[in-house]
């Protein structure tokens, strides 16, 4: 689908895309992507927004991948959207039967009219041909667009789905699972939430990734339903022949000093449990890569790496492979799908030992949201550290876990979810 180009200049790319965000409001369909300058040998643009699907599809977990691969045929053209953690209903004998208060589909691509691609000084506009005349009155518009933050006029009261008796039930129904040998790891999560709520997803938005700063930070507006997210992990970019995976096994802290800052950050380093957790995950996705990797392709770039960021230092590791040029970018997906270090390893026993443990329907969170590209590269977010809306509804859900080996502790395995959960419950409480 051809499209049309033009640059501007801008002075302030953080002012305009937050101009950017509160205009493209007026659509049903909205994805914007910030890497918050954040440098990796992987970096992608600044930022990235997408609005007003020309086309689109939208399913649930039957069939998906077969649905999107054919749309994606069909449109060759940018793509924009996610997939949730329950399509694991289609790539295995699988079920979700547990609560779901924000009812998200399971999957929901569209083919953006308009994108605007965001780097430091500058601005692409890149619209389809039905729509191509409004390039210069939307950036007239865009710059004219007077800021304004909602002020949330009830208090919000967040809720927690289990209490600390149930969660400490759910561990040990884990670690059972682990000593007859079911499972040797699980991410095991719990929700929170508050209802009847009416908030203004944009300003949180903004509020949540300007005390997290994350890597992979984005805003989805599916009509009713919004995704609100500070992630700090990549599932998986296809950068020409080569696909890239960066799982985070491994959390700790930030420091109240520079020298208490250095000293966790060692500690997460040295941490033989974190490692643990870590290689399992390792060994799992370079099994799901192998799949369609070419042979003794499949290589770990970075095991262990301890990265930082304003709320808590992760250990991320990174394992790449190379495809052949003919390979489906979906085909690629639907094998590793859904990531490993939002499930345990065996991937389809914990999946199944989740389901059965966990009271809460996963939905969006542990799934993905990203694009593809017309030259059938892709990259893809973990949605987590993310909060989840249901405009209709009224319902505000968002969910943190980690990950239960043999030797976890189930007093910390709690603390590490709600310091998981700090910035999702700050933003929310001080709306």
């Amino acid at each position: 689908m051809k499209r049309t180009s033009q640059i501007f200049t801008i002075s302030d790319s953080e002012n305009f895309s937050k101009k950017l965000l509160q205009w493209a409001q007026q659509f049903r369909e909205v994805v914007y992507l910030d890497s918050n300058k954040f440098k990796n040998n992987y970096h992608s643009l600044k930022a990235v927004l997408a609005v007003d699907a020309f086309t689109l599809v939208q399913t649930d977990d039957h069939n998906s991948f077969e649905q999107l691969n054919e749309y994606k045929r069909n449109t060759n053209d940018w793509l924009f959207g996610y997939l949730s953690y329950d399509l694991k209903n289609d790539t295995e004998k699988l079920s979700s039967k547990n609560f779901d208060g924000l009812e998200f589909p399971e999957l929901l691509f569209f083919q953006p009219k308009k994108i605007f691609f965001i780097e430091e000084n500058e601005v692409r506009f890149e619209y389809l041909g039905v729509c191509d005349e409004e390039i210069l009155s939307d950036f007239e518009e865009i710059n004219e667009t007077i800021l304004v933050e909602t002020i949330q006029e009830s208090k919000i009261e967040i809720k927690n789905r289990i209490s600390f008796d149930e969660y400490c039930n759910g561990f040990d129904k884990m670690i059972y699972h682990i000593q007859r040998g079911d499972i040797y790891e699980a991410n095991y999560c719990m929700e929170f939430y508050a209802e009847n709520m009416q908030i203004d997803p944009a300003s949180i938005f903004w509020n949540l990734n300007e005390i997290s700063e994350p890597p992979f930070a984005c805003f989805g507006k599916f009509n009713q339903h919004f995704v609100i997210s500070a992630s700090p992990e990549r599932y998986l970019k296809k950068q020409g022949t080569k696909v890239i995976s960066q799982p985070i096994k491994g959390t700790s802290k930030r420091g109240n000093s520079e020298l208490e800052d250095q000293e966790l950050k060692e500690a997460l380093a040295n941490n033989a449990k974190e490692q643990s957790e870590n290689v399992m995950i390792v060994d799992l996705v370079r099994n799901d890569l192998s799949k369609t990797a070419t042979k003794g392709s499949v290589q770990v770039e970075e095991l262990f790496g301890i990265h930082s960021f304003k709320q808590v230092h992760q250990m991320i590791s990174t394992i790449v492979s190379e495809v052949s040029e003919d390979q489906n970018p979906i085909e690629i997906i639907k094998t590793t799908f859904p990531m490993g270090s939002m499930t345990g390893a065996p991937k389809l026993s914990a999946m199944k030992i989740i389901e059965e443990v966990e009271q809460t329907k996963r939905g969006l969170y542990s799934g993905a949201l990203g694009y593809f590209t017309p030259e059938n590269d892709f990259d893809f977010n973990v949605i987590i550290r993310s909060i989840l809306y249901n405009q209709q509804k009224k319902y505000v859900s968002f969910s943190v876990g980690s990950a239960i080996t043999i030797q976890a502790n189930v007093a910390d395995e709690y603390k590490e979810c709600l310091l998981k959960a700090n910035a999702m419950k700050k933003v929310l409480e001080q709306c």
